[in-house]
Order: C-alpha cells, then sequence, then structure tokens
C-alpha cells in the first residue's frame, strides 16, 4: 500500500491487464505505481443546463463535484489526473460556468498535469481551464477512451455504471466499477448523473463473459459477483404501455 493510501479506510483492489489498481469509494480510480487518478463523467454544469430548458434543480453539482476531485487530489497528490470524458454537460457549460468555479478547476489542472479526455458531451475542452486535450490515451498496458470499445487494458466510462442488490429488506442500487479484469468501466462522479444497471445489454456487449461490481459504499468499495446482482426490470417481466 502507498503512503498516499496509508490513512485511507480498507482499500479494494483490483487487477486489470496484469496492473494493480483502486477503486475508491468516491469514484475514482488510483493507478499507484503511475501516481495517476482517473475519474469520469463529471458533467459540470449539468444542473444550469436543465435551469435554462425550465427544470430548476438546485445549482450546486459543479461544486459538489469539483468538492470530490479536490479531497482526492489532496488526499492522493497525484502526478497526473485523468478525466474522462464528459467532463462538461454540455459545449456552453463554460458560457454558465461561475468564475469562482473556473479557478478552483485552474488550481486543480495548474497543480497536476490534467489531461481532458473528448467526450460525447464535450469534444472541446475549454482552452482557458488550463490542462491538455486528448481523444485516447495510452499508458503501459492500459488505455484511456471515453466510450468503450472493448480493448484489452482498455478504461473508459460513458455508460454509467450502477449496481444493484438485495439487501435487508429492500434492494440497493449503488453507484459502481464494471470489470472482467481485461477491461474496465468507471462509475459517473459527477454529482446529478444517473445511472444504467450493468445487467442492462449494453454492458454484455462489453463484457460477453460476465462481469464483476465494485459498488461505491460509504468509506469502502464493495466486490459483488455476477449471481448476486438484480436487474432494474425482473427476469420474465414485460413493460406494459
Amino acid at each position: 500500500m502507498t503512503a498516499a493510501l496509508a490513512n485511507r479506510r480498507e482499500e479494494t483492489f483490483l487487477h486489470l491487464a496484469g496492473e494493480l489498481l483502486v477503486p475508491l469509494p468516491e469514484g475514482g480510480l488510483w493507478w499507484p505505481e503511475q501516481r495517476l487518478l482517473v475519474v469520469s463523467d463529471l458533467h459540470l454544469e449539468k444542473g444550469s443546463a436543465y435551469a435554462a430548458r425550465g427544470q430548476m434543480l438546485p445549482p450546486y453539482d459543479t461544486g459538489a463535484t469539483l468538492a470530490v476531485v479536490e479531497r482526492l487530489s489532496a488526499q492522493l497528490m497525484p502526478q497526473t489526473i485523468i478525466s474522462l470524458g464528459d467532463s462538461f454537460h454540455d459545449r456552453a457549460a463554460e458560457l454558465r460556468l461561475p468564475e469562482a468555479y473556473a479557478e478552483r478547476i485552474r488550481a486543480l489542472t495548474s497543480a497536476h498535469d490534467w489531461i481532458w479526455v473528448e467526450g460525447n458531451h464535450d469534444p472541446d475542452p475549454p482552452a482557458h481551464l488550463g490542462g491538455r486535450a486528448e481523444k485516447t490515451v495510452r499508458l503501459g498496458p492500459l488505455v484511456f477512451r471515453h466510450e468503450p470499445e472493448g480493448e484489452a487494458g482498455e478504461v473508459s466510462g460513458h455508460l454509467h455504471p450502477v449496481a444493484k442488490v438485495k439487501g435487508r429488506g429492500r434492494n440497493v442500487r449503488r453507484r459502481c466499477f464494471a470489470s472482467d479484469g481485461a477491461r474496465l468501466v468507471m462509475p459517473a462522479l459527477g454529482a446529478f448523473t444517473g445511472g444504467l444497471n450493468v445487467l442492462d445489454e449494453a454492458f454484455g456487449k462489453v463484457f460477453p463473459e460476465g462481469l464483476t461490481a465494485f459498488a461505491l459504499g460509504e468509506g469502502k468499495v464493495f466486490v459483488l459477483s455476477g449471481g448476486s446482482l438484480l436487474g432494474d426490470v425482473p427476469r420474465g417481466a414485460q413493460w406494459k404501455l
């Protein structure tokens, strides 16, 4: 265990393409050997995007999301941070971004080698916020991109995975990492982001042999085998109009 993790709670580890990675309960991914922190699908300014269309959500999602990244940055002191696409909710997000939040982003990008991976929501990250843009990042046996393509060693986002299991008296639904040991899909870290159940057919295309879910808990990541997972629609059920 690295010094950066020494003061954290019990850690969960996963292996991907032979590399040891740490899925964090906040939703980030830590690669100790490279001092690399990965976060995905921040969707900054999603609240203001909805407000502009008349759906008045509290305008605090960007601040809450940045606070998580800032906390992980302070705890782990990464050399590099990769924001794995859909960092901003839309192309006009920078026009709605309060200057106080812009300053916090610039503080992060100036303190680290910050890489904005291009997403489907934000192909052109704002240049004035610092960092550098890449479509794909390759580092050792791992490749980082926004949308999964099924390549061995791939770390991607985009699908916003969630796992559902039976709890004590009720079902529990949590954001999660999804992996088969060869490829990994990150959870969405954004405060207002929803999620797609890992039993959805979209994940079957990425993990044809099945997957393990690493569910985010309070201060801990829980490993869930495929047999314990529940779908959002009971098996055999059909939608009725």
